[in-house]
């Protein structure tokens, strides 16, 4: 790649920090960062050296310790000399809390010769590139969990009928996972026996379809998602397959999928909460008052 091609690439680029750069540009985007050497050193008549650190970066940390955005630091010498003009670098990093989740940045970097400025290109990056999975929908789903992730990635590619295929085939695999945690929300939630009889058929029903059909009206108001039953908003998305529809039709379902999958999970996950933390301060009152 010449000079001349990277930069045009980056001409309609937003000037970043190198930090910046590192959380939030996707892979396969060219983007210059302006002050990104810190000292250029001459190097004979000809040619430079060229020096930069790379900085801490606030990114998600999945570790069970963290859940949460944390200081990731360069685990290794930071500080990085390249002398000529196109190199290709892994950056490794290390959560500084948890000392446990590392993240890999594997980068293809253009100097802009005799500036401080440089081209900066993302070829992967490890775990991939993504907004978060909730650690509550990733644990709702089981065994299904690295399936989900693998549409997941696809999703984040814009690839449509492959996330769509993944989304797929976790809810219908997990489907009697699914109804069991709500049918342990709905006996929380005080619903009536005839509402947990039909979860339980449909959980023991192995036909996707049916087993969606006999829960239609078997859900609480409180797991419902804007007045609508999930498990219906679900199969109603996924029943009809991948049969004439474009990539870019399916993207936009498989989306819609993964979102209302996070929300019943999340609903899911503060009934299960609030039930613990009701035992909780009871068993306190309880050993209090004993104790008098």
């Amino acid at each position: 790649m010449t000079e001349s091609t990277e930069n045009t690439a980056d001409q309609t680029e937003a000037p970043l920090k190198l930090s910046e750069f590192l959380e939030s540009v996707p892979p396969n985007t060219p983007t210059k960062i302006p002050d990104l050497f810190a000292i250029v050193q001459r190097q004979g008549s000809l040619s430079f050296i060229y020096n930069f650190e790379l900085p801490d970066i606030l990114i998600h940390c999945p570790n069970e310790i963290c859940n949460g955005p944390r200081i990731f630091r360069c685990n290794e010498d930071s500080k990085v000399t390249l002398a000529g003009a196109l190199h290709y670098r892994f950056f490794n990093y290390l959560c500084s809390n948890c000392r446990s989740s590392r993240k890999t940045f594997a980068v293809r970097l253009f100097v802009i010769q005799h500036t401080k400025a440089g081209s900066l290109t993302k070829l992967g990056e490890s775990p991939p590139y993504g907004p978060t999975t909730p650690t509550r929908l990733l644990k709702l789903l089981g065994d299904e969990r690295d399936t989900f992730l693998q549409g997941r990635r696809c999703e984040n590619q814009g690839l449509g009928i492959g996330a769509f295929s993944y989304y797929r085939r976790v809810v219908e695999n997990q489907k009697a996972r699914i109804i069991d945690e709500i049918i342990k929300a709905s006996a929380i939630l005080g619903a009536k026996q005839e509402t947990i009889d039909a979860l339980e058929a449909a959980k023991t029903e192995t036909q996707f379809s049916k087993s969606l059909a006999l829960v239609k009206d078997a859900i609480p108001q409180a797991l419902l998602i804007k007045g609508h039953n999930p498990l219906t908003l679900l199969h109603s998305a996924l029943s009809d397959g991948l049969h004439g529809r474009s990539d870019e039709e399916c993207l936009e379902i498989a989306h819609d999928v993964r979102v209302v999958l996070a929300e019943l999970s999340e609903r899911l996950s503060q009934v299960l909460k609030d039930e613990a933390e009701l035992s909780t301060a009871v068993s306190r009152l309880l050993k209090q008052n004993n104790s008098k």
